[in-house]
This record gives C-alpha cells, sequence and structure tokens, in this order.
C-alpha cells in the first residue's frame, strides 16, 4: 500500500505539469494576439518569440479569480529600431496590449541635404 506522502507528491506532479501545460496554450493566445496587432499596424514582431514577466492571481470582471499573465515582445518599424510592447492576459482573455511609441511604418522622412 502507498503511503500518503505518495499520493501528496504525484498530486504536486501532475498540478505543476498540468499548469506548465496551460501555460503553454496561454502563450500561444499571447503570441497570437502580439502577431495580429503588429501585422495589421504594419509592425514586424521580432524573434517571434515572448518573454513572460510576470504571474498573479486577480479578479476578472465577472468578479471569477484568474491568473493574470504579463508577456514582453519587441517589434520594429523598419527593421533597424527596436521597440518594446506588452500584453497582458486573463486566463486566455486579452486584457491589454501596449506598446511604446514607435514611427510608423512609412511616415519617415528624408532629412538628408542633397
Amino acid at each position: 500500500m502507498h503511503s500518503l506522502s505518495f499520493f501528496f507528491w504525484c498530486g504536486l506532479i501532475a498540478a505543476l505539469v498540468g499548469f506548465w501545460w496551460q501555460s503553454d496554450k496561454v502563450r500561444s493566445f499571447a503570441y497570437g494576439h502580439a502577431l495580429k496587432y503588429c501585422r495589421e499596424q504594419g509592425l514586424q514582431l521580432l524573434d517571434q518569440s515572448l518573454v513572460l514577466v510576470g504571474v498573479k492571481p486577480v479578479r476578472g470582471e465577472s468578479g471569477g479569480l484568474h491568473l493574470r499573465r504579463h508577456y514582453r515582445f519587441e517589434f520594429a518599424t523598419t527593421g533597424e529600431t527596436r521597440y518594446r510592447g506588452w500584453i497582458e492576459l486573463y486566463g486566455v482573455r486579452l486584457h491589454r496590449l501596449e506598446v511604446e511609441p514607435h514611427v510608423l511604418p512609412g511616415t519617415e522622412t528624408d532629412e538628408t541635404l542633397h
């Protein structure tokens, strides 16, 4: 017969694997939102990666408890300068997406004197 500690450790391992699997799915949602935003704005999402910068429990609009995941990503307008963006999800729902001030594509002016 198994001891109580065996079931505790099995449960803990199962919970960690489940959290990792769910986090990977949420990261895919965040990446999709960032990619869609960049495409709509004519921006280039760089390195095709997001960096998780924080996770904490929060109350959603309906009053339910969710995990707030905060990601950082980088994008470029012309391919030369990197800018930062942030995306925040409550569960798998997009809560906020922000980007640093940047030069809009196609609005650069040639200031070189001829």
